[in-house]
């Protein structure tokens, strides 16, 4: 009998995607897991926490906060090996990889993800808007 854990989860135990599916018209990537999780992220969210070096800089210290994309919609995607996805949004962002296991943690976390997002533009005095 073959070993199906080697379909199901990548070497580090993580749970591998099943179906990865971008719904333009909605500005949503919906992203289901082998181990039944089922996650829809926005795009203005997967924009903004891009962990592309434009958005994280090169420490925890040098996050940018990006503002004005309420309306930022994803214009396609590309797969990078078995461990990622290139996401290529309309303000022609498209230097981020975001791997499965980014992608994973981010669906158990991206409410205060978001609200910490939201707050920090506050603070800043900045707006979601263009």
């Amino acid at each position: 009998m073959a070993d199906l854990s080697s379909d199901l989860y990548d070497q580090a135990g993580r749970p591998k995607p099943t179906e990865v599916r971008l719904k333009s018209e909605e500005k949503k990537l919906v992203v289901s897991f082998s181990d039944g999780h089922k996650f829809e992220y926005p795009a203005e969210l997967l924009r903004v926490e891009s962990p592309s070096a434009e958005v994280q800089g090169h420490g925890p210290s040098q996050k940018q906060l990006i503002s004005g994309r309420r309306h930022v919609g994803i214009m396609g995607m590309e797969p990078v090996g078995n461990y990622a996805v290139r996401l290529n949004f309309d303000d022609l962002h498209d230097t981020g990889l975001f791997s499965w296991s980014f992608l994973y943690a981010l669906g158990f976390t991206h409410e205060s993800v978001w609200d910490n997002y939201v707050t920090n533009l506050a603070v800043a005095g900045l707006s979601r808007d263009p």
